[in-house]
């Protein structure tokens, strides 16, 4: 018996929804506008070049909330029967694959310049007729870089986790780590100061470091949840409950002996694939289509629930543990 339709925020959640749409509007322009200020005060520096490519690439993740907003909770039809909601996934992917390459070729080239022992100058410009360090307009550059960026992912934090998006979560904890690649880049411009060239491509290689990181964490968490993984919170710092939850509701139930509940993530929500084993058969047909309305009503992530009645249910795991070892020649 299948349960499902086309989705809606609950009136909490869609309120949360529009905002996060808005600030990751927000978002967008200001990162814009940090790009171009670093953009005019780049120079020659490896440490500001790692940080204006992390600003373009902190673009990904936000551009990809915006443009899934608008995918994943368009209707099931032929082609999609199941919806649009695993755009979510699929945009989560493509932000960490974009995070993981430029990371590694930022990796690449500021090791190379390191290996390479070259001194990156940084000039003096004349705005105001009068000779002025380069260096002295991108350290607010960077300043600009990282404060309000700070700012806008720790508000994303509780929306992500209250919405279930990990795409919305993975660009807060960007937004919120900004700070730590403007420090870097700012003793990378100090050091050129002072003549200690090297803290500028070591700078630079902390930098990357931190991209590649992002990227690849995320990479895996995004692959994860395309091959169906059992679902996580938010953070993917647990497993999330739900599926133990369901079976409890399950098990309340007089009719119900045992049961077996499979929960796919499906972006910021869930399918359930649920076996039962009743202790008695009559009315069956009844209490299947009551129960699994009443399961769809116990988080409001849960869109579809698919429910099938079985004579035994046996523990995969427990026979696996008790199944003869063909290598080892052992028997049970």
């Amino acid at each position: 018996m299948r349960f499902s339709g086309a989705f809606e925020f609950p009136p909490d959640k869609a309120k949360a929804n529009d905002r996060a749409i808005r600030l990751e509007w927000i978002t967008v322009g200001y990162l814009v506008s940090a790009i171009f200020f670093i953009y005019i005060t780049l120079g020659s520096s490896q440490a500001m070049k790692a940080a204006w490519i992390e600003d373009i690439l902190s673009l990904v993740p936000s551009i990809s909330f915006l443009i899934v907003a608008r995918i994943r909770n368009r209707a099931p039809n032929e082609r999609f029967p199941f919806g649009y909601h695993r755009a979510v996934n699929v945009g989560y992917l493509c932000a960490s694959v974009a995070l993981a390459i430029m990371g590694l070729y930022l990796l690449y080239d500021s090791v190379s310049k390191l290996a390479a022992f070259e001194h990156a100058p940084i000039g003096l410009v004349q705005p105001w007729g009068e000779p002025i360090w380069l260096g002295w307009f991108m350290l607010p550059a960077l300043v600009w870089s990282a404060i309000p960026a700070v700012i806008l992912g720790r508000i994303k934090i509780p929306l992500a986790r209250q919405l279930h998006d990990k795409i919305l979560y993975a660009d807060a904890q960007m937004n919120k780590a900004d700070w730590l690649t403007a420090v870097a880049a700012m003793v990378g411009v100090l050091g050129i100061g002072f003549g200690i060239w090297w803290l500028d491509p070591i700078a630079a290689i902390v930098i990357s470091l931190d991209i590649t990181h992002d990227g690849i964490k995320n990479l895996r968490t995004a692959t994860a949840g395309l091959m169906d993984a059992r679902p996580t919170v938010v953070d993917g710092s647990a497993v999330d409950p739900l599926p133990e939850r369901l079976r409890t509701e399950l098990l309340a139930l007089d009719w119900v002996r045992d049961a077996v509940v499979k929960v796919r993530e499906d972006g910021h929500v869930f399918f359930a694939d649920i076996q039962v084993e009743p202790s008695t058969n009559e009315g069956l047909t009844s209490k299947i289509e009551r129960t699994a309305r009443d399961l769809i009503k116990v988080d409001w992530r849960l869109i579809d629930v698919i429910m099938m009645p079985v004579e035994k249910i046996e523990d995969k795991r427990r026979a696996d543990k008790t199944r003869p070892d063909v290598r080892s020649g052992s028997k049970p």
